[in-house]
């Protein structure tokens, strides 16, 4: 395998689901009766057969990549797409199915909150428990104890039972005892999310740390931002299968365009693009100012949305609104609701609004909009499904506020008062 830690081939799951009638009583009679129409319909055919109530699902189904020493990957894609199914294989909770996989070196696992954890012991006793599973011996766990104690920040509970701790103080904890063991490979899911913000940009730099140190870091999340800055590689997985594995900014890109409903001017037709019980939305899409279809702008024109929606229902506290990404981080920059302006019962109509963002704020680049529509405090009856793409341009040199590149995400232009000559001493 040379330099190769991780390599899978033609890689499986499959599961057998069970389907059966959820009912809590059922008659003797009911049982008889379905026994013998099953009995009475393989006599008349007798090539049939009785119904299965069995049916195969393959959360993977040939998968094939190797990932290289000292490689940072993440594994990206929309919930089911086979990611949890993906790291419990290669961290040896589960078999596969079909195929192989053959691993260098020693894995060290965070699944889920609390993984290899005993209840009933204390957070002292597990970190010596987890060192040992890791094959690591006594002296090499006590000399990495303080310093996974101190970046856990639960000092003192340390000899409390790891059951009276709360879902963050399990994460911490865990994600120390992983990270601080050195094992040769790092595989993290998307645990992290159960820690606040600190914590989690602390992981994010103590992971980004293990990997300058040669070894390797697989990392699922749904959060873009942290992949990109974490990941060098990425690996896009899709209803079970390998849609592609390339850099981290290419795979980034290809995921949020297939993963949204993103449209272009030659594809959008005027039909109902979400149907609800509640509300039909007939129409979202970019546009200038003056409503006009446009998916290309210039950093001195404000981008607009259109939304077109019908309300079938008087509905109280309706939430039409937009989530506006950096296309190619996938971060959201911000999330705006026409309840800051309209918090009026709605009654049935149709309705078309416009969200404009405004200019001399966004640097040149790829941008988006996911469609947000709720009941506020009831139900999301559109959350993240239909999404629309625009791209921002300069309008001369670098961008159309400054003569240089610079950083950050926005570029709003500031105003500045300066005053000159005061109490000026000659």
């Amino acid at each position: 395998m040379s330099d190769t830690v991780i390599k899978v081939e033609n890689l499986g799951k499959k599961y057998i689901i069970g389907h059966q009638q959820q009912e809590s009583y059922t008659a003797l009679r009911d049982v008889i009766a379905n026994k013998v129409k099953s009995f009475g319909n393989l006599i008349q055919n007798p090539k049939s057969k009785i119904q299965n109530s069995h049916e195969e699902f393959w959360a993977l189904k040939d998968v094939s990549f190797e990932i290289k020493q000292g490689d940072r990957v993440g594994i990206i894609g929309r919930n089911g797409a086979g990611k949890s199914t993906l790291l419990k294989i290669l961290s040896r909770i589960t078999e596969p199915t079909t195929g192989s996989i053959k691993i260098k070196g020693r894995v060290a696992s965070l699944l889920e909150v609390g993984t290899g954890f005993h209840p009933e012991l204390t957070g002292r006793e597990n970190i010596y428990l987890n060192g040992a599973i890791l094959g690591m011996g006594k002296v090499e766990i006590k000399r990495k104890f303080d310093e996974i104690v101190a970046f856990a920040e639960v000092e003192k509970f340390l000899d409390t039972p790891v059951k009276r701790y709360s879902s963050g103080m399990y994460v911490r904890l865990a994600f120390a005892v992983a990270a601080h063991l050195e094992p040769e490979i790092l595989i993290v899911d998307e645990v992290l999310a159960v820690g606040d913000g600190a914590f989690q940009k602390k992981c994010l730099g103590k992971m980004e740390d293990v990997g300058k140190e040669g070894r390797t870091v697989l990392f699922v999340s749904h959060n873009m931002g942290a992949i990109k800055r974490l990941c060098s590689r990425a690996i896009h997985l899709q209803s079970g299968r390998l849609k592609g594995v390339d850099s981290t900014e290419s795979i980034i890109q290809d995921y949020l365009s297939h993963s949204y409903n993103c449209v272009t001017l030659s594809d959008k037709q005027d039909k109902k693009i979400i149907s609800d019980s509640d509300i039909d939305v007939l129409d979202f899409y970019s546009c200038d100012i003056k409503g006009n279809y446009r998916e290309n702008f210039k950093t001195s024109e404000n981008v607009g949305f259109f939304i077109k929606y019908q309300l079938k229902n008087y509905l109280n506290n309706l939430r039409i609104g937009i989530d506006f990404y950096s296309y190619m981080s996938g971060e959201i920059l911000f999330r705006a609701f026409d309840d800051d302006v309209d918090i009026q019962t709605r009654k049935p109509d149709i309705f078309e609004a416009i969200c404009m963002v405004p200019s001399n704020l966004l640097k040149p680049g790829m941008y988006a909009a996911s469609l947000q529509i709720g009941i506020h405090n009831v139900r999301w009856i559109v959350d993240n499904t239909v999404m629309r793409q625009v791209s921002i341009e300069s309008v001369d040199g670098v961008n159309s506020n400054y003569s240089d590149s610079r950083p950050g995400i926005i570029m709003p232009k500031i105003e500045w008062n300066i005053k000159k000559n005061i109490n000026t001493v000659i």
